[in-house]
């Protein structure tokens, strides 16, 4: 297999960083805004019922991801990886710019919050096709030597969207009078969304295939992906599962439901508590190139060992200091612990669960199950850990968290180092001994 140049490589994985970023900018631009745009979709009702009825739409957005996740995987694997994420970013691009322009309830009455769910549900199926196409797409494009390093940029940009979300509405804050934001400044955000898609767009058409795209098995004789993905690749697809389970669980804890956390149980001010959480998301997206090199030298499996391992050991003693911490320096440095071991998992998720799949299958392999997992535990993690806090019984939440990083923990145990796929892909006579794989010889593959 023809090697890459170093150039069409450092392009592509730009290409992937920044449309992954722009992703993640639209999604949680919703939240971000809500304040603003709940009366203006949702008039009747107090604004908690506003607020409710918005969080409701986002409920129903995150779960049209698993579902985006099987589609645009499919079509990843049928027409390529390049293919895919041009699309995703497309039709973000579209949620967003319908966000930013649909009249209001006042003006076009059960209209507005329709094609408001429309267009989260548009994003849903985007950001749900986005994770798997991008993290198979750079972890194929990424060279051998730096592997885990380059693929950690997946989870820069999805926190720097997240980050870069935050930025955005906190300078039209400071640019806008209030009143003014309320009627339609929050607007703006999302056409920057839409006009930054844009541009996404045009680096994503421009950037090369992947190879192991171009030089997969032909699949036209697979009836269906799905089955062949759940036949051939049980093994493979729960242990996505299981290793999401516990790390999207983690990762929602010690970022959206961390800002709930610090103003409800610790006590700090709503300011306080979004300034934290910003500043220890921010050290978590610097963190992830640093791991991501680190798994290039010490090997994936010690990185996740470590990452759920630590996790189980530490949660409870970190959320019960946390909810009696009440300096903004304690509560800093004990969110930067817990975002030290997930990040062990983060940077690497990407090229671990793409190194599971061969090419024909990777990217369905890859989003499906991340999609469900993620859905299930991820994007609950808010609501259960409310619910045991409305029961007062809040320590119940810590014990859901360890019991899950656990099982993360043993299902990382059933992985060992062997040859690398995607080293295997272009020479069966390399040895990756820091690759990630199970044991699946590349001599006898799976059908």
């Amino acid at each position: 297999m023809p090697a890459v140049p170093t150039s069409s490589r450092l392009f592509a994985i730009l290409s992937g960083s920044a449309g992954n970023l722009v992703e993640w900018y639209d999604w949680y631009i919703y939240s971000a805004a809500s304040l603003y745009f709940a009366p203006v979709f949702f008039p009747k009702g107090d604004p908690t019922t506003q607020l409710l009825q918005t969080a409701a739409v986002f409920a129903v957005g995150f779960f049209a991801r698993p579902v985006g996740a099987w589609m645009l995987g499919i079509y990843a694997d049928r027409v390529g990886r390049k293919a895919a994420l041009t699309l995703s970013v497309a039709v973000m691009c579209l949620g967003s710019l319908v966000i930013a322009t649909t009249p209001s309830a006042a003006r076009i009455g059960i209209a507005a919050p329709s094609i408001l769910l429309l267009a989260r549900i548009l994003q849903g199926l985007s950001l749900g096709g986005e994770y798997g196409a991008s993290a198979t797409y750079m972890s194929e494009m990424a060279g051998r030597r730096y592997r885990g390093f380059w693929s950690s940029f997946n989870y820069v940009t999805l926190i720097g969207g997240q980050l870069l979300a935050l930025a955005v509405l906190i300078t039209l804050q400071r640019l806008i009078p209030k009143h003014d934001m309320a009627d339609w400044g929050w607007r703006i955000a999302f056409l920057i969304g839409a006009a930054l898609a844009v541009v996404a767009y045009w680096l994503r058409r421009h950037m090369a295939e992947s190879v192991a795209f171009a030089h997969r098995e032909a699949s036209s004789k697979q009836l269906s992906l799905t089955l062949h993905l759940f036949i051939h690749y049980p093994r493979e697809t729960f242990t996505i599962l299981g290793l999401t389970a516990g790390g999207s669980m983690l990762f929602y804890v010690d970022t959206t439901y961390m800002q709930t956390f610090l103003r409800n149980t610790a006590g700090f001010s709503l300011e306080l508590a979004s300034e934290i959480s910003a500043a220890a998301l921010f050290i978590c997206m610097l963190l992830q190139p640093i791991f991501g090199w680190a798994s290039d030298k010490i090997g994936r499996k010690s990185m996740l060992l470590f990452a759920f391992g630590s996790a189980a050991l530490f949660t409870w003693p970190i959320m019960s200091a946390l909810a009696t911490a009440h300096s903004v320096q304690r509560a800093l440095i004990l969110i930067v612990l817990s975002l030290l071991s997930l990040s062990a998992y983060t940077s690497i998720s990407a090229v671990v669960k793409a190194g599971l799949f061969p090419p024909i299958v990777r990217t369905l392999g890859v989003a499906l199950p991340y999609a469900l997992a993620n859905a299930t535990f991820g994007g609950t993690a808010e609501y259960i850990g409310l619910w045991f806090r409305s029961r007062g019984l809040e320590s119940g939440f810590y014990i859901y968290a360890t019991v899950l990083a656990s099982f993360a923990f043993f299902v990382t145990l059933t992985l060992f180092d062997s040859r690398s796929r995607f080293d295997g892909e272009q020479n069966e006579h390399q040895v990756d001994i820091h690759g990630l794989e199970l044991p699946i010889s590349l001599n006898n593959p799976r059908p």
